[in-house]
């Protein structure tokens, strides 16, 4: 089975939605942009979560954040706001997940990831993961790629500094 990868680089994270929206991955033409992108706001979630839900509603097109789905965040959060990082490049529990700059995130295809017509699966590798996690996109009328789930705010390996066996 073969895995085809790209990888999308950031030199800074945008911390609002007009930010995002400034970058040239905000054609959300592809479905590894849009991906990219949502990495992105969930690490800005974890900073300003009125701007990061901002971020997410407008990846998600016309369907927003669902009251669930928001507390849902709030409640992964609530543990730390390190594991969006762990996507990209360089983010391991010995440094605590701090991420190589420029941020890199490398997005996944396998064969499977067409299944669904005008659905796209790929995943994304976590340095505090073995195996990659998940995330579909939708693709609209207008060709535009829109986030339609993510299984990114799992478990990952305690923090080095936050682990008490370290």
């Amino acid at each position: 089975m073969s895995v085809k990868t790209q990888s999308i680089s950031f030199q800074t994270l945008p911390e609002t939605l007009a930010q995002m929206q400034a970058l040239p991955e905000a054609s959300l033409d592809t479905p590894v942009k849009t991906a990219a992108l949502a990495v992105c706001a969930l690490c800005a979630y974890g900073r300003n979560p009125a701007a990061g839900k901002d971020m997410l509603n407008w990846l998600r097109g016309p369907r927003p954040l669902s009251n669930y789905d928001i507390s849902f965040l709030n409640d992964r959060f609530r543990d730390g706001k390190h594991v969006p990082f762990s996507y990209f490049a360089g983010a391991v529990p010995e440094n605590d997940y701090t991420p190589s700059v420029p941020f890199t995130v490398t997005i996944e295809e396998g064969p499977y990831a067409d299944a669904n017509p005008g659905y796209k699966k790929l995943h994304i590798r976590s340095g505090g993961a073995d195996n990659p996690r998940e995330i579909v996109l939708r693709q609209k009328g207008d060709g535009q790629w829109c986030l339609w789930e993510q299984f990114l705010m799992v478990g990952i390996r305690t923090r080095k500094s936050d682990d008490p066996w370290a």
